[in-house]
C-alpha cells in the first residue's frame, strides 16, 4: 500500500490574457484566476529528500504563466484544457485538475470559473 501519494495546490494563480470573444474581450487583456490540484506518487521523495524525485511544481507552474500570458482564447474551455495538458503531462501525475475563474464576467456574480479534470 503507498501511503505517499502527494496533492499539488497550486492556488490563485492570478494572470492576465486575452479571453472572450466580445469586441472589448479581444482588445483588452482581463484577470483570470488559475487553481490547479495534482495527484503524484511522492514515496521516492518522501524517502530521498531529494528534490530530483519530487515533481517540480515551480517548472508546471511557469509554464502555465507562459501558455497563458503568451496567447489569445475565445473560451474558457479551451484555456481550461491547455493548462490541463500542462498540469498532467509528467508521467508521474495521477490525477490533474485545472479551474479557471474568469472575474466580473457576469454582472451580478463575482466571477465565472470552469473546472476541467483528467484521471492517468
Amino acid at each position: 500500500m503507498n501511503l505517499n501519494q502527494a496533492t499539488i495546490k497550486i492556488k490563485n494563480l492570478r494572470l492576465r490574457t486575452y479571453i472572450g470573444i466580445n469586441e472589448d474581450e479581444v482588445k483588452n487583456k482581463q484577470d483570470v484566476i488559475v487553481n490547479v490540484k495534482i495527484h503524484y506518487d511522492a514515496e521516492r521523495a518522501s524517502d530521498s529528500d531529494n528534490v530530483d524525485d519530487a515533481l517540480n511544481y515551480k517548472t508546471v507552474t511557469k509554464s502555465m504563466i507562459k501558455l497563458v500570458e503568451g496567447n489569445r482564447f475565445s473560451l474558457l474551455e479551451k484555456l481550461t484544457a491547455e493548462l490541463l495538458t500542462v498540469a498532467s503531462e509528467h508521467h508521474w501525475v495521477t490525477f490533474a485538475e485545472v479551474e479557471v475563474d474568469k472575474p466580473h464576467a457576469l454582472r451580478f456574480s463575482d466571477s465565472v470559473s470552469l473546472t476541467l479534470s483528467c484521471y492517468k
